[in-house]
């Protein structure tokens, strides 16, 4: 059990770590291009980044706990991230240090009640993976469970010794640092972090306990039971309590493991195709769905064609050589049928590449208030997909930069004009497909989620009864009733530019401007000062002269924003 002064230590380390590297990246990405050295902050990013994710992996291993849950969520968006991130913090999958036996068999003979020698015929004191909230280790059922289970081999996973302290601390620092973001005006108006971290803690918590997630694990398998692509471990229930779980062995070629794939006759691209294939019938059909499939909870099972014909069931499409067996059912999620219904709506609209079908599906989703106006973004997505659609991550990375930059900075302001907020329980949702796309992206850098997502549209709309052509012809039917009322709207157009009704008059609108451009003025003036003076001090220590010379240029923005307002009022007089 972790001490109190542990607890503290490690609570005031989590915060000075985030407190650090927010204003780092505040003074790079934000002060220092103000002053026309956006080309210097460039050179040196891809550095910096690296030395931030150095640290952060310091961080996380020695400090396990949720900081290893947070690694490696980054480790895996790959599709998202820089490479100087998740190629440092990818060893996170595999790195958490493992418990001292000694301490793994106190709590799981205190959880069982009887020694290990009794509830195991063999129990390995090695373990086969240690994770950040328990590790596993290799057993043999005693005779009188195997005979009831029909097997022998299996994996028992037992809770780490005091987590639930740490994770209490954790928690408790991720509301810390939530609560210093969402006085950000910038983040606390796109998305409602303390919520968030509620929604996270309650995960969390729930994955702690060893009871729910046998019975996940159960219902992930009773979902899936006809279908050959994907296999569960079955729960021994008889020696399964809150804080250990005992499961049949399923371990096999890890997914992320090309080489082992290739060696097994396995290709990674049909691989990442699958998987995608499976997690969005979770999402989409199911409404319930593995919520942490990064690659130390996937494996690649070979079967044999005659086991894969017989599990085939009342599945059409033909079975592959090799299932997706899933493991660690402790964090799941789902989906409401409103939100399902909404989500497919969104999908069907991404396949379409229809940019104003889209916005509404966000609309739907809850992802936008009704109130809001839409145009600008439904023109933002139009040339979105435009430009963009139905291009993979590796074809993106051949994009030119400028051109994304300046996409990127044109669509970044239509969405920071809009009220956007995340669903109640929509955390879940987002971390599932996150993963999904770096881990596909990892197997095949030419994944592209575009020929996952139109099939699996398509699939939706013959579901739904509706049909591709009965699809295509409202469409049509849309577009000809476009085409019909647009004469008419054109003429009232033309007829609003003659009258002068496009252009907003207010007879103090220019005063109101006026005053509103000096206090802008104003308030940048005083972010500059703080950013300069604090920069400088953070710079002082390794580059004492950048450091003195920021605290001396703060100076002038600083009388700026005292003055301005003096001098301006006067000027105005």
């Amino acid at each position: 059990m972790p001490d109190v002064g542990n607890t503290r230590a490690r609570y005031r380390r989590i915060l000075r770590f985030a407190a650090r590297y927010m204003v780092q990246t505040w003074w790079y990405e934000l002060v220092l291009p103000r002053f026309g050295l956006a080309t210097f902050v460039a050179r040196g990013r891809a550095a910096r980044l690296t030395r931030i994710a150095q640290r952060f992996h310091v961080l996380a291993v020695d400090l396990g706990g949720l900081m290893i849950k947070v690694g490696q969520y980054m480790s895996s968006r790959l599709d998202v991230l820089p490479p100087e991130i998740t190629r440092e913090l990818a060893g996170l999958q595999d790195e958490v240090p493992p418990v001292p036996f000694d301490a793994i068999r106190r709590l799981a003979e205190a959880e069982l009640g009887v020694p290990l020698e009794r509830s195991y015929a063999e129990f390995d004191p090695t373990p086969l993976a240690a994770a950040s909230l328990g590790q596993a280790h290799r057993a043999r059922l005693a005779a009188v469970d195997a005979g009831d289970m029909g097997y022998d081999e299996a994996v028992v996973k037992v809770q780490r010794p005091g987590i639930e302290v740490i994770v209490d601390v954790d928690l408790a620092a991720l509301r810390r640092v939530a609560g210093w973001l969402s006085r950000v005006r910038f983040v606390a108006s796109r998305v409602d972090l303390p919520s968030l971290v509620e929604e996270f803690a309650a995960t969390s918590l729930q994955e702690i306990d060893y009871l729910q997630e046998a019975q996940y694990a159960e219902r992930f398998a009773a979902n899936f039971a006809d279908d050959p692509r994907v296999a569960a471990p079955e729960v021994v229930w008889e020696r399964t309590t809150r804080r250990v779980l005992t499961l049949a062995d399923v371990t096999a070629i890890k997914i992320n493991d090309r080489a082992g794939l290739v060696a097994a006759g396995i290709d990674p691209k049909a691989v990442a195709a699958q998987f995608a294939a499976v997690m969005f019938d979770q999402l989409f059909r199911d409404g319930y769905f593995h919520a942490d499939p990064h690659p130390g909870n996937i494996f690649v099972t070979p079967v044999s064609p005659a086991s894969s014909a017989s599990t085939q069931g009342a599945t059409d499409a033909a079975a592959p050589a090799w299932q997706l067996t899933f493991i660690d059912f402790g964090m799941m999620g789902e989906v409401p049928d409103s939100l399902r219904r909404g989500l497919q709506q969104l999908l069907l609209a991404i396949a379409a590449r229809d940019g104003k079908r889209m916005v509404q599906a966000i609309q739907g989703v809850g992802f936008l208030l009704p109130t809001a106006e839409t145009a600008e973004l439904e023109r933002a997505m139009t040339a979105l997909f435009a430009r963009f659609g139905g291009m993979g991550f590796y074809e993106l990375q051949q994009v030119d930069e400028r051109e994304l930059r300046r996409f990127a900075i044109e669509f970044g302001d239509v969405v920071r004009s809009l009220p956007f907020q995340l669903p109640e329980n929509f955390l879940l949702v987002i971390r599932s497909m996150s993963l999904t796309s770096g881990l596909c992206s990892s197997l095949d850098p030419e994944f592209n989620l575009w020929d996952a997502v139109e099939p699996y549209a398509a699939k939706l709309l013959r579901d739904e009864g509706g049909g591709i052509v009965r699809a295509a012809g409202r469409e049509a039917l849309s577009v000809a009733g476009t085409a019909w009322r647009l004469p008419g709207r054109l003429d009232a157009l033309a007829d609003r530019i003659e009258a002068g009704r496009l252009v907003a008059n207010s007879p103090r609108i220019e005063q109101r401007m006026a005053r509103l451009e000096r206090a802008a003025q104003r308030i940048v003036s005083a972010v500059l000062f703080v950013g300069l003076f604090v920069g400088g001090i953070l710079l002082r220590v390794d580059e004492p002269v950048w450091g003195v010379a920021l605290m001396a240029a703060s100076a002038v923005p600083l009388l700026h924003a005292v003055f301005a307002g003096v001098f301006g009022r006067r000027g105005a007089g």
